[in-house]
């Protein structure tokens, strides 16, 4: 039996406080999608004003999440959390990039802090326990043609589920499987908010800061994603992208791609989802 631990703005706001998301917490018990709340209240605000830097919408439920590629996120009631953060980074649509990566450093941070468990991460927005995805990343956008206008991170983490359909128990897990434990899912929220903003701060910090080499204005952040993920470095691994094709990875180039090498030569992965390759058979996971 597993207990519903309500969010609630008033449990979370003295665990976030110092945050850029104190006191702009929202929490409901099911909504559609938060990425759609956030986005479609950013649309709201802007016909009166400017949108605010950093607003977090928390729900016990979605019952139309999203997932990126356009699959959809499953979202039980009351044993996960689904969470949406709205910014207004100073980049270009082409650097959006970077606020998934550093939302991949934060849940792994809220989840060792709160759980011990050290996640993987999986280029570009999946977390994995055992090979097995429990959290997945969604960035979405306004922009024009030079600048976001504002941007939404959503996180989905699988925490106290204890099964899942059968059509992805193959590839999806939570932190109760995982650890054989069930964990409260406040603390875990109030660590992600705190490990978002700290990693959202740090990339203003890299955007705005001056560097002799604007090549290398975002390597400490890769030096950290590849330090925290299995698949960055020697990783044999198939590619969706192109028609489908497989190497070996080997780090993020200077605009936080993938890199990824083949027998035909060096290629870039821009966009198509990466699977370990295992024995010569491409593993198609979800």
């Amino acid at each position: 039996m597993i207990t519903w631990d309500p969010l609630t703005p008033e449990n979370i706001a003295p665990l976030v406080r110092n945050t850029i998301f104190s006191g702009s917490i929202h929490c409901y018990r099911s909504v559609d999608s938060t990425n759609s709340l956030a986005l479609e209240t950013a649309v709201r605000l802007r016909q009166s004003e400017p949108v605010p830097e950093g607003i977090a919408f928390l729900a016990d439920e979605q019952t139309a999440g999203r997932g990126r590629a356009g699959h959809s996120w499953y979202s039980e009631p009351g044993t996960g959390i689904y969470g949406s953060f709205l910014v207004r980074p100073p980049l270009s649509p082409a650097d959006a990039l970077w606020l998934s990566l550093i939302a991949g450093i934060a849940v792994q941070d809220a989840v060792r802090e709160t759980t011990g468990l050290q996640a993987d991460l999986r280029w570009p927005n999946d977390l994995l326990l055992s090979e097995k995805k429990f959290a997945g990343i969604l960035t979405e956008m306004s922009s024009e043609s030079t600048r976001v206008q504002h941007a939404v991170i959503g996180v989905g983490i699988n925490v106290n589920q204890e099964a899942f359909p059968a059509d992805l128990g193959e590839t999806a897990t939570s932190l109760r499987i995982e650890s054989g434990r069930e964990w409260p899912r406040l603390e875990l929220a109030a660590a992600l908010v705190r490990a978002v903003d700290r990693e959202y701060r740090a990339l203003l910090r890299a955007v705005s800061g001056p560097v002799r080499t604007p090549n290398l204005r975002y390597e400490p952040i890769i030096k950290r994603v590849e330090a925290r993920s299995s698949y960055a470095h020697g990783k044999a691994v198939h590619v969706e992208e192109d028609g489908g094709y497989s190497g070996v990875t080997d780090g993020l180039d200077p605009r936080g791609f993938l890199r990824v090498r083949t027998d035909q030569g060096l290629r870039i992965v821009v966009s198509g989802g990466v699977r370990p390759r295992t024995r010569g058979v491409d593993a198609s996971g979800s």
